[in-house]
């Protein structure tokens, strides 16, 4: 399949070598003597070169949101739109453009993950944008947040030397929810076919609020015209009502879990009680568990002045990714990320520590054992003495295979809890997994 930049559906991506403080070149055709401040100089502008070539694309709407009007009312009459009207594509020259290349290269040359993951969240964002637009400049715009990540799935690895192009649209709109799906879709001469060309699936759910009150508002409705639109509207819509079903089953424990619960917890007891005897193919949950903090800054922002969620699964990821990697011994291999959970937001200036564990294992398959990461994101006030959870991050990992074979022995080892509340974590997400295998 070949990539036609020209389309204008399509938003080609460039390298960000220049100065971002460059104001010469014009904007969308304008005299570069306009009074509008440079796109280069507007927030959330650091992150990748995707970034830049979304606010390039659709500069006006996002003008609107960086100044909206003062006063202004909220929509009243609320429009019905397409899948078709808010589809985006993003294309990456990787063949031709060597900077862009070396800023996506991870060292297996492939593309980086963790950079993807943030591009995937600012194009979801642009995609929401163009949703609920109503194109009336009178009344104050929504605030679009990311509520959630329901999958992402590699399929294949993504080389960094063969051009990617990335397609979303919003697939299922509720009152005042939207689900965006993206696919990453990188061709080979060898693989033309367009259903193998998809290397990654995602989907993003984003909510809208009032700008101004901060109450849930509602949104434009969705019209699917084709029967794949209206077959991907009536899983999202499933996949809705089985979100709402697990927020109520959040139960207490009955008798059959207790023993499941007392079952995880008996080798975890032996470590910490006769740790001579434990068995040596487990490992404590705790000893698993890596760390890092950071100050959240000013260059990390969205358009509404508060850290980009997409800055935020890029650390979780790369945390997580270097878990794996020192819980298995060997390079990691990254499968799909399980499920995120953005709970507050993180604002400017926050501190941010993020903790990482391995939650638990599945070593059904030998070939392909999977190891389950958690990470936690807790934003610290220490001047109040208060830790608050802001999101929480899933991710499932293998091992490369080239990288076992190198390893003569090589064994995944078994995560035991040693405390009720791990072992209470690792049940409630062995659950939420099982029960979106099975609704798949």
């Amino acid at each position: 399949m070949e990539f036609n930049c020209s389309s204008p559906t399509t938003i080609p991506v460039v390298s960000t070598f220049a100065s971002p403080f460059d104001t010469s070149a014009a904007v969308n055709g304008s005299d570069s003597t306009s009074t509008r401040k440079p796109i280069s100089l507007w927030p959330g502008m650091y992150h990748s070169p995707v970034t830049n070539a979304l606010w390039e694309a659709k500069s006006q709407i996002f003008e609107r949101l960086l100044d909206p009007p003062k006063d202004a009312p909220p929509q009243s009459e609320f429009l019905t739109k397409t899948p078709s009207q808010s589809r985006t594509s993003i294309l990456y020259n990787l063949s031709s453009d060597y900077i862009l290349r070396e800023q996506y290269r991870d060292p297996w040359n492939e593309v980086r993950i963790g950079k993807l993951l943030e591009d995937l969240d600012a194009l979801a964002g642009t995609i929401s944008v163009k949703h609920c637009s109503d194109d009336d400049s009178t009344t104050r715009p929504l605030l679009l947040v990311t509520a959630s990540v329901d999958k992402i799935v590699l399929k294949k690895p993504i080389s960094v030397d063969i051009d990617l192009k990335i397609v979303g649209s919003v697939i299922w709109v509720g009152r005042s929810s939207i689900e965006i799906q993206l696919e990453v879709i990188q061709s080979t001469k060898e693989n033309s076919d367009v259903s193998d060309s998809v290397a990654l699936t995602a989907n993003f759910i984003f909510v809208a609020r009032d700008s101004k009150t901060g109450k849930a508002a509602p949104v434009n409705r969705l019209s699917p015209e084709t029967e794949r639109e209206k077959f991907l509207f009536e899983e999202a819509e499933a996949r809705s009502k089985l979100r709402k079903r697990k927020r109520v089953d959040r139960r207490e424990f009955e008798h059959g879990e207790i023993n499941r619960l007392e079952a995880l917890l008996a080798e975890g007891r032996i470590f910490c009680d006769m740790p001579a005897l434990a068995d040596r193919d487990n490992i404590l949950l705790k000893d698993t568990h890596l760390e890092n903090a950071l100050i959240c800054q000013p260059q990390q922002r969205n358009i509404h002045g508060r850290i980009f969620g997409g800055f935020l699964m890029h650390r979780a990821f790369e945390l997580a990714f270097s878990t794996a990697y020192a819980f298995a011994g060997l390079v990691p291999c990254f499968l799909e990320v399980d499920h995120v959970d953005f709970l507050r937001p993180v604002d400017v200036g926050d501190f941010l520590r993020l903790k990482s564990c391995v939650l638990y294992t599945e070593l059904e398959n030998p070939d392909q054992p999977l190891i389950n990461v958690e990470v936690v994101a807790h934003v610290t006030r220490p001047e109040i003495r208060t830790s608050e959870v802001s999101n929480t991050f899933y991710f499932t990992f293998s091992v490369r295979p080239e990288a076992k074979a190198t390893k003569n022995g090589f064994k995944i080892r078994n995560v035991v809890p040693a405390t009720e509340e791990e072992a209470r974590r690792i049940l409630e997400r062995m659950d939420a997994e099982m029960l979106t295998r099975k609704s798949q």
